[in-house]
C-alpha cells in the first residue's frame, strides 16, 4: 500500500528519528563502537520502514489508512503465486479427480471456505486488535497459547511448502548448476528481507506484487497450453468420499487465514463499512485462487500424457513441471520461472508478519523482544526443515494441509459465537484496557473445552493416509464441517457457565 510508516507503528522500544552518541574518551573506544553500532542498526531499521510495534492493540486515532481497495490487493498478492498451482494438483494426483470435477469442489469449496477469513478480517479496523489479541476475550490471557501454537505450526508449514516449491522452481532453470537445497536457502533469504519490514511496507508490497506474478502465470499458461488438453481419463469415477475429501484439502488452504485476517487490516480507518472489507477480502483471497488451482488441477491431469512434464515432475517437481511448460520459450522461459519462484514472497511476507506477532502472543515474556527478531528464528527453522520435506513433497503436503482445516473450523467458531452471541455484535465490548490483563479477561476455560470435545465426532470423520475413521470410509473427509458445528454448539453453554461462575 502506497503509505509511509508513522509513528503509530513505532512501539516504546523505537529509537528517536535523531540520535546522536554522547562523548566518549579515546580509552573508552569500544563503548563508542556499541553505541555507534546501536546507532546504525536502528538508523537501518527506520529507514527500511520496520514496524517496531508488535501486538499492542492500535489506537483509534492511530488506525488512519484510507486506501481501502489495497485490503484486496493485500489478500490477491499473497495469493497470486504458484502456491495455489501446487495444490490444485492434489485433486487429480491424490484422490483421482478429473479436471472438470477438481474444477467444481474448488469452486464451490474455496467459495464456501473463504468466507471466514473475509469475515473476521472485519474485526480488524473496528477493534483495533490483531487476530490472535482478539482471540484472548474468548480463550483468555493464557490458554489462547493452544492456538496460538497451532497457527505457528500452520503458517510455518506454509513457509516450509513455500521454500520448497520455490527452491524447485530455481533448481530446474539452473541447469544442474544449483540443487533444490540451494534454491530453498535462496528463497528463504530473500523472505527474510521482506519480513523485517512491517504493516505499511507490507502493504506497498503486496499493492504490486500481484502484477509480474499474474504475467509470468499467464506466459507459463500460454506456453503449455497445447498439453494441457491432453488430460488423462480418472481411474474411477468421482465418488463422494473424493469430492469431499479434495474439498477438505481446498477449505484448508483457505479457512487457516482466518487465524490472521486481522493482522492485516489493523491499520485501516475504522469508520469503514464493514461490508466493504469483507467484501475486498473475499475477493482478494478468492479470486486468484480459484483459477490457479484449476491451472494445477489441469496440469496434474495432462501430466501422464506429457512424457517432458513426467520426466521435469521426477527430478524437480511442480518447478521441473513449469520449466518443462516454458522450455519452448528458451532463455526467456527461464527467466519466467524465477519470477514465479518470487511470486511466492508475496505469500511469505504476509506469512512472516503473522509469525512474529504470533510469537509475541504465545509467551507473555515474548512481547519484550522485538518482532522482526522472530523472523530470523523461524528462517533459521524453516530452511533445514524445507530441505529435509522435499524428499517426500507431496505426501507431506497432503498430510500437512488434511489436518490444519480441523483446528481452524474449530477456532472459528468458537470467537465467532463469542462475538455475536456474548458480545452481541459489539466492537466496542473488546476493551483495549484489558487486553493484557488475565484477571479481567475470560479463563478460557469455555473455549479449550468446546475445542476438545468437538474432535469426539472430528477424528471418525477423518480420512488421512495414516487414519480413515469410520464414518468417514463412507462419507469422505467431513471433519472441518463438523469441527465448526460441534465447536460452536458446545461453546455456547459452556460459556454461559463460565460466565456464572467466574463473572467475566
Amino acid at each position: 500500500m502506497a503509505t509511509v510508516a508513522t509513528d503509530a507503528e513505532k512501539g516504546p522500544t523505537a529509537v528517536p528519528a535523531q540520535r546522536t552518541a554522547p562523548d566518549v574518551d579515546h580509552d573508552d573506544r569500544s563503548d563508542s563502537f556499541s553505541i555507534k553500532a546501536s546507532s546504525i542498526f536502528h538508523k537501518a531499521l527506520r529507514m527500511g520502514r520496520v514496524e517496531e510495534k508488535g501486538i499492542q492493540p492500535i489506537a483509534v486515532e492511530e488506525r488512519q489508512m484510507t486506501r481501502f481497495f489495497n485490503i484486496f490487493t493485500v489478500w490477491f498478492s499473497i495469493n497470486a503465486n504458484i502456491l495455489g498451482i501446487t495444490f490444485g494438483m492434489l485433486g487429480p494426483l491424490a484422490y483421482g479427480l478429473s479436471l472438470r470435477d477438481s474444477s467444481l469442489v474448488i469452486l464451490f469449496f474455496g467459495m464456501f471456505s473463504t468466507v471466514a477469513p473475509a469475515y473476521l478480517a472485519t474485526f480488524g479496523p473496528k477493534t483495533g486488535m490483531r487476530q490472535m489479541i482478539q482471540a484472548r476475550y474468548s480463550f483468555g490471557r493464557y490458554i489462547v497459547s493452544i492456538p496460538v501454537l497451532l497457527n505457528l505450526a500452520t503458517l510455518t508449514g506454509f513457509i516450509v511448502i513455500i521454500y520448497v516449491v520455490g527452491g524447485q522452481c530455481l533448481a530446474a532453470v539452473s541447469g544442474g548448476n544449483l540443487t533444490p537445497d540451494v534454491g530453498i536457502v535462496i528463497i528463504g533469504l530473500l523472505s527474510l528481507f521482506i519480513s523485517f519490514c512491517g504493516f505499511k511496507v507490507l502493504h506497498y508490497y503486496e499493492t504490486y506484487a500481484f502484477i509480474p506474478a499474474i504475467i509470468a502465470i499467464a506466459i507459463a499458461t500460454g506456453c503449455g497450453g497445447s498439453d494441457l488438453k491432453k488430460q488423462a481419463a480418472p481411474a474411477e469415477p468421482a465418488s463422494a468420499s473424493m469430492v469431499l475429501s479434495f474439498g477438505m484439502i481446498v477449505a484448508s488452504y483457505m479457512i487457516p487465514w482466518a487465524a490472521i485476517a486481522s493482522d492485516l487490516t489493523t491499520y485501516f480507518d475504522p469508520k469503514v463499512p464493514s461490508w466493504r472489507v469483507f467484501a475486498y477480502s473475499y475477493c482478494g483471497l478468492l479470486a486468484p485462487t480459484i483459477p490457479l488451482m484449476v491451472l494445477g488441477a489441469a496440469i496434474a491431469g495432462a501430466l501422464p500424457n506429457v512424457p517432458e512434464w513426467s520426466e521435469a515432475y521426477e527430478k524437480n517437481l511442480v518447478g521441473g513441471i513449469l520449466a518443462a511448460m516454458l522450455s519452448s520459450a528458451g532463455g526467456f522461459g527461464k527467466f519466467v520461472v524465477v519470477i514465479l519462484s518470487l511470486t511466492l514472497l508475496g505469500n511469505t511476507g504476509g506469512t512472516m508478519y503473522a509469525i512474529t506477532l504470533n510469537f509475541q502472543t504465545l509467551i507473555p515474556g515474548l512481547i519484550k523482544i522485538p518482532r522482526y527478531a522472530f523472523a530470523i528464528v523461524v528462517t533459521v527453522i524453516v530452511i533445514p526443515t524445507a530441505i529435509r520435506a522435499q524428499r517426500d513433497f507431496f505426501v507431506n503436503l497432503e498430510n500437512f494441509v488434511a489436518l490444519i482445516g480441523y483446528w481452524s473450523a474449530s477456532f472459528i467458531g468458537i470467537v465467532v459465537v463469542e462475538h455475536l452471541v456474548f458480545r452481541r455484535g459489539s466492537y466496542a465490548s473488546y476493551d483495549h484496557a484489558i487486553w493484557n490483563v488475565a484477571s479481567s479477561l475470560p479463563i478460557g476455560a469455555a473455549a479449550l473445552a468446546s475445542g476438545i470435545l468437538c474432535f469426539g465426532l472430528v477424528v471418525p470423520c477423518m480420512s488421512q493416509v495414516w487414519w480413515t475413521g469410520p464414518i468417514a470410509k463412507t462419507t469422505g473427509d467431513i471433519g472441518f464441517e463438523i469441527a465448526f458445528v460441534l465447536s460452536s454448539l458446545f461453546y455456547v453453554p459452556l460459556r454461559y457457565f463460565e460466565k456464572k461462575v467466574t463473572g467475566r
